[in-house]
């Protein structure tokens, strides 16, 4: 009887297993990268629009004037760096290495800091010299695109922070590294949209 019993409870435990809700971990990132996509789609719109308005300079400068290749190459360079020292620096949480962390922390921020404060140094060039978002459609699609990756930037680092803070309360916890999880796939995605931007925006502006 015993036997039997215990046969017959085993698919219902089998299907509460399989029926129950998802991992906490599935979940935040199935909704996490619901939200990456939707971003992308935001940055695709704003790409389209430049790709429409690039030849609207009004009489203004064109982006072969105003763009210096290498100052993108610097800042292509701060991103990619920043990108690399991310991604060690979400292995080094995976592998509970609390001072790796933090070290690979502190790349990833100067390197994150170090792009937006040399954009914004280049659109401050940019306005000094007449050539300001009002000045053309060029140039609003120009500050639009590019200011709104520069604004998505700005927040990685504020994220960054927080993230910091947070390992420094309460240590490597799974909430913890699930958050770390998603500030690693966000800012990947910059990398990647800033790919775009490097390619459509300064590339074949300055041609």
């Amino acid at each position: 009887m015993t036997t039997v019993t215990a046969a017959a409870n085993r698919p219902a435990r089998a299907h509460e297993s399989h029926g129950g809700p998802a991992p906490t971990r599935i979940v935040v990132a199935y909704g996490f990268w619901i939200f990456i996509l939707s971003d992308i789609v935001m940055f695709s719109a704003l790409f389209a629009a430049y790709a429409v308005l690039s030849g609207n300079t009004a009489g203004g400068p064109t982006g072969a004037e105003l763009f210096n290749l290498r100052n993108v190459f610097i800042l292509t360079m701060c991103l990619l760096l920043s990108s690399y020292t991310c991604g060690l620096l979400m292995l080094s949480a995976e592998q509970g290495a609390t001072e790796r962390f933090a070290a690979f922390a502190v790349l990833t921020f100067l390197l994150g800091a170090a792009f937006l404060a040399l954009e914004l140094l280049e659109f401050a060039h940019m306005v000094r010299h007449g050539a300001g978002p009002s000045r053309s459609a060029f140039l609003s699609a120009f500050f639009t695109l590019v200011g709104m990756h520069g604004a998505h930037v700005a927040t990685g680092l504020l994220w960054l922070l927080f993230m910091m803070a947070q390992v420094a309360a309460k240590g490597m916890r799974p909430a913890v590294l699930r958050r770390l999880l998603c500030f690693s796939l966000f800012w990947h995605a910059l990398d990647i949209v800033w790919v775009g931007v490097m390619t459509l925006v300064y590339l074949l502006g300055v041609q």
